[in-house]
């Protein structure tokens, strides 16, 4: 059988060459295996059609999210100018209080003979008065203290916010905003964000070799691994995830949490974060990191 078998390899193509009637017997025989050129052609031309239906698509989604980023745009204009004017008025009330009390503190000194006067006799009120005014101003300041924090605080957040659009759209790098965000959690965690960089050579994150970076924080035992980003799409995710897993298994350790920091998440990527057990916040200051 092996001897019939040889023969046949050595001399078909021969014999395929001189004999037409061979040559198309053969060719029978095999189309029901093979497609034959129009078949051939049609499947390219429906694929290459499939193809550029994809990039129409793509396209009106580019040109749908732009509009989307121009109408953010326009909302964040608006809310600016709405605090502008709010600052304006609360300036306007400083201004009108400072008057107020300048008025208060000229009748103060046109009293202030006749309150010596009778200083002996309301000694012992004007101490309780003092008293109970030195409270209401120390009140009054804790009051003024914690609203400004709360102020300066939002500005800080719409500052990412505004930073972030920014990296987006190559007014700042994407580096300098992942190291505001890193910086927020280290000043006001007590934390340190730790940048780590690690070459796959067997391209498990990236399909093919790269330099993989990922920020991590380890605090009372516990490892967390981070995506300090300015916008963060589906793919953006499973990436984060896959550079996640790669850090496990190089260093040998469980991560206790996975977690992405981005003003701007895009609403097709949070139900992949869920799925994959990835935490995701808008701001630094929203993360717990006990």
């Amino acid at each position: 059988m092996d001897i019939t078998v040889e023969t046949i390899k050595r001399e078909l193509p021969r014999l395929l060459r001189d004999d037409p009637e061979l040559r198309q017997y053969v060719l029978e025989i095999a189309r029901g295996q093979f497609a034959d050129r129009v078949q051939t052609d049609d499947r390219f031309d429906r694929v290459l059609d499939e193809l550029r239906r994809d990039r129409e698509e793509q396209a009106r989604k580019w040109d749908e999210q732009t509009q989307l980023w121009r109408e953010q745009n326009r909302k964040w204009d608006e809310q600016n100018h709405e605090q502008r004017l709010n600052w304006d008025e609360q300036n306007r009330k400083w201004d009108e209080q400072n008057r107020k009390w300048d008025e208060q503190n000229r009748e103060q000194r046109l009293n202030w003979d006749e309150q010596n006067r009778k200083w002996d006799e309301q000694n012992r009120e004007q101490r309780l008065n003092r008293d109970e005014q030195n409270r209401k101003w120390e009140e009054s300041r804790r009051e003024f203290d914690r609203v400004h924090e709360e102020i300066m605080a939002q500005a800080k957040k719409h500052d990412r916010s505004i930073g972030a659009l920014g990296a987006r759209w190559g007014l700042q790098s994407e580096a300098a905003f992942r190291n505001a965000l890193a910086g927020i959690l280290e000043t006001s965690f007590g934390v340190s964000v730790r940048n780590v960089c690690e070459f796959d050579d067997a391209g498990e994150v990236f399909g093919r070799p790269d330099q993989v970076e990922i920020d991590i924080i380890v605090k009372n035992g516990m490892l967390l691994l981070m995506e300090l980003k300015s916008s963060i799409d589906k793919g953006g995710m499973y990436i984060f995830e896959r550079k996640a897993r790669f850090y496990e298994r190089h260093h040998h350790r469980k991560a206790d949490r996975l977690i992405v920091i981005s003003p701007m998440i895009d609403p097709r990527a949070v139900p992949v974060a869920q799925a994959l057990g990835i935490e995701t916040y808008s701001d630094s200051l929203d993360v717990p990191v006990e």
